[in-house]
């Protein structure tokens, strides 16, 4: 345990699931018998370690485990069998408001769930505008919890829970209610967290914040840990495991989605609008991504995810991003993204498209790694790094 920061040793959790209950003492004599119920393992015979400073990712389907394997961790659960130990303070969010009264007000709730996660009140009397800056809620602070929003409810647990300094984050599938401007925040202070060394574990449907976040990931099934491993392998490998929604394109790529928006291809067009096969650094480019709408989509978003070969994350744009997003769209036609110059630095890199809705969680259509291109040395002389800043020196001597 030395370097590790938490250790789960064959843990298994069970549930008692009621088939039939006698719901009054007439209906248990009448009947002559007792409640039938049946054992259902959420969690059966799991191993894993996490390293200090790792983030760890928990992936898989509704019903697989992983956020009752999270509770586990955070001793809000017992497991019948095996051994968990968790080495640090430890700070979670596993649900909405979780640990906040819902008649007390935003000021109360702070002092309160700052105490059940161990900060003394001299402690959150010094953090409390911290608190309340980080969360964004302002004026709001002291009406009753129970009238915030569901964003606001989050930005202040989150807020809260990170503010406990804590050497381990526990996270479940709950960043996802705060807009674009919070996730953004979250992710930056992910990011500072783990520059400390403090390990976290998440819990999250959202596949693109796994890959760009987590070192290693675990795929559960069925209660069952079905893979553990390399973040980007793991996704891959149960992205393309479903077989009702996900599968694998014509060239074998993983695929999901619901199917009622498809991308049927994407080319790259160099500045003449001709189609190439390898882009130039520094010269202008288009990559058009054709769709088709099997019945009428309202505020459809496009994505293109920009990875380098190994997985690495460069770039992610999308059309809601940039206000360019349709009322409604039906039939089939195409989107470009203008590229007035190509800032990838000499390379290979993987290009991924995606149709989602206007929230981007619910994902029509997305086409893993569908399209891998090499970009060449144009201007530009940098050699180190993914991308350019196009930078313009200028050298001015003192004296």
């Amino acid at each position: 345990m030395a370097d590790t920061a938490v250790l789960a040793e064959h843990v298994s959790k069970k549930f008692r699931l009621m088939k039939e209950r006698n719901n009054s003492l007439k209906a248990a004599i009448m009947r002559g018998r007792r409640v039938v119920a049946e054992d259902f393992w959420a969690v059966r015979d799991v191993s894993f370690e996490v390293p200090t400073g790792e983030t760890f990712g928990l992936i898989g389907e509704n019903g697989s485990g992983k956020s009752t394997m999270l509770k586990c961790l955070t001793r809000i659960l017992r497991p019948e069998t095996g051994r968990i130990e968790v080495r640090g303070k430890v700070s979670s969010l596993l649900e909405l408001g979780s640990g906040f009264h819902p008649e007390l007000s935003g000021r109360e709730n702070v002092f309160l769930n700052g105490a059940i996660l161990g900060l003394s009140q001299k402690e959150l009397r010094r953090r409390f505008d911290t608190i309340v800056d980080y969360a964004g809620i302002g004026q709001f602070i002291d009406e009753p919890v129970k009238n915030y929003s569901s964003g606001m409810y989050v930005r202040l647990g989150f807020s809260v829970a990170i503010n406990v300094d804590p050497e381990v984050l526990l996270v479940d599938e709950v960043l996802a209610v705060g807009d674009e401007g919070f996730q953004r925040k979250c992710n930056e202070k992910f990011a500072d967290m783990k520059a400390e060394g403090r390990t976290i574990i998440l819990v999250s449907h959202a596949m693109s914040s796994v890959q760009n976040m987590c070192d290693r990931v675990a795929w559960f099934e069925h209660g069952q840990l079905r893979e553990l491993g390399n973040t980007r392998e793991v996704i891959e490998h149960y992205t393309g495991s479903v077989d009702v929604e996900r599968g694998v394109d014509d060239s074998g790529h993983p695929r999901w989605g619901s199917g009622e928006a498809r991308v049927n291809g994407v080319e790259l067009l160099g500045g003449d609008g001709l189609p190439v096969d390898r882009l130039t650094s520094g010269s202008p480019a288009t990559v058009r991504l054709r769709y088709e709408m099997h019945e009428p989509i309202a505020q459809p978003v496009f994505a293109c995810y920009v990875t380098t070969v190994n997985g690495q994350p460069v770039s992610a744009p999308n059309t809601r991003a940039s206000g360019c997003v349709p009322d409604k769209l039906d039939g089939s036609g195409h989107v470009d993204i203008h590229l007035d110059e190509v800032r990838l630095l000499p390379g290979t890199y993987e290009l991924t498209p995606v149709i989602s809705d206007i929230t981007m969680m619910k994902v029509f259509d997305h086409r893993q790694n569908v399209l891998r291109f090499d970009v060449e040395r144009g201007a530009t002389g940098e050699e180190w790094g993914v991308t350019t800043l196009s930078p313009r020196w200028e050298i001015v001597p003192e004296g």
